[in-house]
């Protein structure tokens, strides 16, 4: 869903290769139960990256989407001010499941399923 690739983006002259270095991760808006399961698992997936690191992935959770983009930065040593260049690809992710265990164990439970078609019908009556 909404798929940007590296070769798509309009400054693709100045990306260049991609860098090996691990990227710093930035989780924005995880706030609930789900939301800070999710920014776990995410973190989990990278290397700890050094200090001097100049590259950055960031997962932002917006209407139960998470948008995903991948910068690097530049910081001016005078001013101290902060350039993004973005690196690519971008794109957005739904949750729709999360396992208590690894991949290979098909036979895992299921910690958290999407259900957007779930009947909510005795809830409606409920509420009135």
């Amino acid at each position: 869903y909404n798929a940007v690739l590296r070769h798509d983006i309009q400054d693709s002259e100045d990306i260049g290769t991609v860098s090996q270095a691990n990227p710093h991760i930035i989780l924005e808006n995880f706030s609930t139960k789900l939301g800070e399961r999710t920014s776990n698992i995410l973190k989990h997936l990278f290397p700890v990256a050094k200090g001097d690191s100049k590259r950055t992935v960031t997962f932002v959770n917006k209407s139960d989407y998470i948008c995903f983009r991948h910068h690097t930065f530049d910081k001016d040593k005078e001013t101290r001010e902060v350039t993004l260049q973005e690196q690519g690809p971008r794109f957005d992710l739904k949750l729709y499941q999360i396992k208590l265990g690894t991949m290979e164990q098909t036979w895992a439970e299921n910690e958290w399923v999407l259900r957007p078609f779930q009947n909510s019908a005795k809830k409606q009556k409920l509420a009135r």
